[in-house]
């Protein structure tokens, strides 16, 4: 992941002028996007959160970290964390933005997930200051077979805020927060959501071979649709990403795939997958502007010895109402 995200970083002072060049395939690992007032604010993986913004999805310019320096919390309970934060999710409710975020260390389940909120994400706004809350939850190597990062926000149709997150291990979880969001609601009732096979000999520490991260969960016509992403990331042309999806009744789940087979037990249906021009696809967010759909993900560019890219793409919905996306 580190070659993604160097990336990111390299490529960060002089993307202005790439922007205006090459409208949407600016460098983005992870993004997750937002609309106040007239400007969109797209947050994804890099050092202190990396931030961009854009009047039409098409051009964007580099904005402040949110994280000028490292969180204290977050050095203390990752060894080694510099400030490289991963896979955040921003979403608005109350008069409040609120901005989950991942720290974690590199292929092991020593992660935890942070919160900051914002009245506004304007930076020339007076009101604007991201107020840190610290940690909302964390997983333990030889404690828990789950992997906090890939943190999402989804209210269900009372408006109860819950958490989807995860990644390998036993996959995709969910937990209901607290009405601050600040941690989970008591009593504490971890579900599985989605998950892959996993080898049962390796050990608990080791992430293993079920592929499986980046839930993002989004409601459409009476239905709570699990977006996922399969098999390897961050592997430039190696990578083999993929977006799958299962929907359910119940913001809890079960999560079926089209074919009636449970996500939690390895189910779910492919929306987009690699090709010759993009070797991965996946990470993705989905949001409604103006009426319309979009998906919202990064894919690694094979005219760019496959270096992650953000991409946005119209999503429609079949009969039957299942996403599709026509790149």
């Amino acid at each position: 992941m580190r070659y993604c995200f160097l990336l990111i970083l390299l490529t960060w002072r002089g993307a202005a002028g790439l922007a205006q060049s090459t409208p949407a395939r600016i460098p983005a690992h992870d993004p997750v996007m937002a609309r106040h007032n007239d400007t969109y604010y797209m947050f994804c993986t890099g050092n202190g959160i990396a931030v961009w913004s854009s009047k039409d999805r098409k051009n964007w310019k580099p904005e402040p970290p949110v994280f000028a320096t490292a969180p204290a919390w977050a050095t203390q309970a990752i060894p080694g964390f510099k400030n490289h934060i991963w896979a955040p999710d921003i979403s608005y409710h109350n008069g409040q933005y609120a901005l989950f975020y991942s720290v974690s260390a590199f292929g092991k389940n020593t992660s935890a997930i942070g919160l900051a909120t914002n009245k506004t994400l304007d930076p020339a706004s007076k009101d604007f200051r991201w107020v840190d809350h610290g940690r909302v939850l964390q997983s333990v190597p030889g404690r828990d077979m789950w992997n906090a990062i890939d943190p999402n926000l989804i209210r269900d149709e009372a408006g109860r805020p819950w958490l989807s997150f995860g990644s390998f291990w036993e996959g995709i979880k969910l937990v209901q927060l607290r009405p601050d969001l600040t941690g989970p609601a008591q009593p504490e009732q971890w579900r599985t959501l989605a998950r892959r096979p996993r080898n049962p000999q390796l050990n608990d520490s080791l992430p293993g071979d079920g592929a499986i991260e980046a839930p993002f969960i989004f409601r459409k016509n009476g239905y709570y649709y699990l977006f996922t992403s399969f098999d390897y990331c961050c592997r430039g042309p190696q990578s083999t990403y993929k977006i799958m999806v299962g929907r359910a009744k119940n913001v809890a789940g079960p999560y079926l795939d089209q074919a009636g087979k449970p996500l939690e037990q390895g189910g779910g249906t492919q929306l987009l997958a690699g090709d010759q021009n993009w070797f991965g696809l996946g990470h993705n967010s989905v949001y409604t502007f103006d009426n319309t759909d979009y998906l919202v993900f990064h894919g690694y560019d094979a005219a760019d010895k496959g270096r992650p890219k953000l991409r946005i793409e119209p999503l429609t919905w079949d009969a039957a109402g299942w996403p599709v996306v026509q790149p």
